[in-house]
Order: structure tokens, then C-alpha cells, then sequence
């Protein structure tokens, strides 16, 4: 379907379902290995991977950077020409050297520093071989982590997101039967959760790599002119996307270590949980932004501002669905959550039920949050993107973490996400209706 005349509901719906589809497997990848480690381990293996959960936000980000960065200046390029050329494969181009020399440098870091890392993270001695032994198979394919993300992010935007969906599928439910087959059946452990990841993302790239032995592939390399501005152009335009994943990660490097200073290794086991649950709605509000920003991008370049303004909305009324969709499910099933990743004590159970519908109240505006970035990205607003994203994803959110508790004691820790959202939401909303009433009509 063609993003400039396609009907805007039938278009964005093919995309969310899409995009939905490509974040819901990505979350699976840990949502499994949390639930089979935490069955075949306990709250330990539970906790261990919860200190891994911030190598999986700075990975994933450093894909998004070049890849969200990259693809909304390519389709903007394409939705000015009307037509595929030289000038947006450039940035393909240079999305392609960027993510190579990030997949690198992660290389030697996890190689190299696996244990300063993991220690800065919120290892102590009993987590830290659990958490080793998790990355020790992971290790050999980090790039493939950073080329499915970068390359998901141009197949949307070249219209095959279809195919962005198959990929992720692909090494999904290859994680899902070959965690049970490592951890149990093996009987390897969280290694073998980890082995079973490293295989699933190799399949997914695998099949992405399909698109560009495809008719309808119009991604391919070319000679750069001016490297280091595309470089530029690219970082800050993505850098907000990239911040949402990476500022996760420093969050739940804070959260760790906070929880083990005041509540122990029973609240960071449930905390866990929570990264994951909260992973799970990321996911779902990266759907959404992911689903209308190739819509976006392409019309803006063309000024075909109307079908924006629909984009919008239909973008608006997901945000709401996964919102409350989330936040039931954090009040009235909390438990449900800890019986699904791990073989709980009764201590787990009786701290677990209040500090998730604490923290699950985040649900409720998360979404939009998350949304806004992509949206201002795609009306190319990157300080305002870059606002939001480090209003809640650290400058809000790290000054809660660490005051709450010395307010109210370690219980007010769960409060922290809540309030950032609200009080970013405010801005959110206003910058947005903003920056929608400044779109002129259409021209013709």
C-alpha cells in the first residue's frame, strides 16, 4: 500500500498489526527466559536476569539509534521526491556502517568487561555467576541483536513490514520451544536460556537479510556524500528513540541497586517481574509509535498533512487500549504475574501484590509517553523528543528513585515511575496539540 494515497485506516492498521507483531515476539525473547530460569531457578535466577535486563535496553537501543534515525530521514527523502532515488539510501548507507562499528564496540565491552559491568548493574556474588553464565552463549552473536533492530525499522519503511514481523517471529517461537528444550530438557540452566536466545535472534536477522533478494527491495548500499553529517542527522533525530531503551536500562541499574540497599533480594526478585511486565507495555507503546511513523515521515515530507492529523488519531485510540489494558491487569492479577515467571516463596507472595498495582499505575500514561517521541521524531522535532525522553527516562525518574526512599522510607520506591509519568504527560499532551494545530492544510 502506498503511504501517500493508501487509506489511512486500512494502512495504519496493516502497520500496527506489523509492528505489534515484531514487539510482542522481541518481548517474548525475555518474558520466556525470565519464566523458565525463574521455574528451573527460583527468585535467584529471577534476579539474575533482572541485573542482565539493562545489557538487553543498551543493545536494543544502539539498533534503534541508527535504525529509527536512519529510516524516518530515508522515508521523509522519499515522501519529498515521491519516488526511491540515491539521496535516502545514503542514509541507509550510513545506518548500516554506524550500526557495524556500535555491534563492535558492544562486542569488546561484553567480552572484555562482562563482570565490572554486571557488578555495576547490581550483581553480588551469588547473582553474578548466574548472570555470566546467561551471557556466556549470548556473547558470540551481540551484533545480531543491534542489525535486527536496525534492520526492522528500514523494512517498515521500505514497505515490507510484514516480512520485520516474520524475522522476529521466526526467532520467537524458536526462543520459546528451545528455552524449554536448554533449560530442562539439557537441564542447562539459565545458559541454556541464553543459548536458546542467541540462536532465535540469529534466525530472525537471517530472514530480514530475505528482503534484499526481494522485487520490491529498494534498500541498498551506496557511496556516501558528507559520512559525518548523515552521522549527525541520524543521531539526533533517533537519539530520543534511543535514549527510551538506554535510559531503561540505567533505571533498572538504580532500581537494583536501591531495592538491595533498602528492601533485599526478595523485592529485587519481584522487581524482575516488573521489568518484564513493563517491557511487555514498551513494547506495545513502541508498536504504536512504530506503526505511524513511516505514515508519518513519508506525508510530512510530501506536506499531506490531513492524513497526519488521521494518523494521529488512530494513533491516540491504540495508546488508550494498551493503557488500560495494562493497568487492569497490574490491579486485578498481580499474582498472576509471579506464578507465570517464577516458583515463588511465600514472602514473594505476600510483597509481591502490593508493589505491583504500585508501580502498574505507570500503565496508565506510559503509552502516550512513549508515543510522543516517535510522534515528534516523525514531524521532525528531535528536542522535543530528546525533552520527553529524558525528562521521564532519567532526569524525573532518577531524582524519584532516590529521594522517595529517603522520604518515605524503601516502600516509596514504587512510586517513583507513577509520578514521573504524570507530570511528563502534562507535557506531552500540551506540545503535542501544539505542534498538530501548526500543521497548514494540505497542499496541493
Amino acid at each position: 500500500m502506498n503511504l501517500l494515497t493508501g487509506k489511512i485506516g486500512k494502512l495504519y492498521f496493516k502497520y500496527l498489526s506489523a509492528a505489534f507483531g515484531s514487539a510482542l515476539i522481541t518481548s517474548i525473547y525475555g518474558l520466556v527466559d525470565m519464566a523458565m530460569v525463574g521455574q528451573y531457578q527460583g527468585p535467584d535466577g529471577t534476579a539474575a536476569l533482572a541485573v542482565f535486563a539493562p545489557v538487553w535496553n543498551i543493545l536494543y537501543s544502539l539498533g534503534l539509534l541508527t535504525g529509527i534515525g536512519g529510516s524516518i530521514l530515508f522515508s521523509s527523502i522519499r515522501g519529498r521526491n515521491g519516488r526511491s532515488g540515491r539521496e535516502e539510501n545514503e542514509y541507509f548507507t550510513t545506518a548500516l556502517i554506524g550500526t557495524a562499528v556500535f555491534s563492535v564496540l558492544s562486542w569488546i565491552g561484553l567480552i572484555f568487561f562482562d563482570a565490572p559491568l554486571l557488578r555495576l548493574f547490581g550483581a553480588e556474588e551469588t547473582l553474578l555467576p548466574l548472570a555470566q553464565a546467561y551471557l556466556k552463549p549470548i556473547r558470540f552473536v551481540i551484533p545480531t541483536f543491534l542489525f535486527t533492530q536496525m534492520l526492522a525499522a528500514f523494512l517498515r519503511n521500505d514497505g515490507a513490514p510484514g516480512l520485520a514481523t516474520a524475522a522476529v517471529l521466526t526467532g520467537g517461537i524458536f526462543n520459546v520451544f528451545g528455552d524449554y528444550f536448554c533449560v530442562f530438557t539439557l537441564d542447562m540452566g539459565i545458559e541454556g536460556a541464553g543459548l536458546a536466545t542467541a540462536i532465535g535472534s540469529m534466525l530472525s536477522l537471517i530472514v530480514m537479510l530475505s528482503h534484499f533478494f526481494s522485487r520490491k527491495n529498494t534498500l541498498r548500499p551506496v557511496r556516501i556524500r558528507s559520512f559525518f553529517k548523515k552521522s549527525r542527522e541520524i543521531a539526533v533525530t533517533g537519539f530520543s528513540t534511543f535514549f527510551i531503551d538506554i535510559a531503561m536500562g540505567i533505571l533498572t541499574m538504580m532500581f537494583n541497586r536501591q531495592i538491595m540497599q533498602y528492601l533485599g533480594t526478595d523485592a529485587l526478585s519481584v522487581y524482575g517481574v516488573i521489568v518484564n511486565i513493563s517491557t511487555f507495555v514498551q513494547c506495545c507503546a513502541y508498536s504504536v509509535g512504530q506503526a505511524a511513523q513511516p505514515i508519518i515521515s513519508a506525508n510530512y515530507g510530501a506536506q499531506k498533512y490531513d492524513r497526519i492529523r488521521g494518523t494521529l488519531k488512530y494513533s491516540l485510540a491504540a495508546t488508550t487500549f494498551f493503557a488500560l489494558l495494562w493497568t487492569a491487569l497490574a490491579l486485578a492479577c498481580p499474582t498472576m504475574f509471579i506464578y507465570i515467571f517464577m516458583d515463588p516463596t511465600a514472602t514473594v507472595l505476600q510483597i509481591a501484590p502490593g508493589i505491583i498495582r504500585c508501580y502498574g499505575l505507570s500503565f496508565l500514561l506510559l503509552p502516550l509517553n512513549i508515543f510522543s517521541t516517535y510522534y515528534f521524531q516523525s514531524l521532525m522535532k528531535p528536542r522535543s523528543a530528546f525533552f520527553i525522553s529524558v525528562a521521564r527516562g532519567l532526569v524525573l525518574s532518577g531524582i524519584l528513585i532516590y529521594v522517595l526512599p529517603l522520604l518515605g522510607g524503601g516502600e516509596f520506591i514504587w512510586f517513583a515511575m507513577p509520578i514521573t509519568e504524570l507530570i511528563v504527560s502534562a507535557a506531552v499532551i500540551w506540545m503535542m496539540v501544539r505542534y498538530t494545530h501548526a500543521l497548514r492544510p494540505d497542499i496541493v
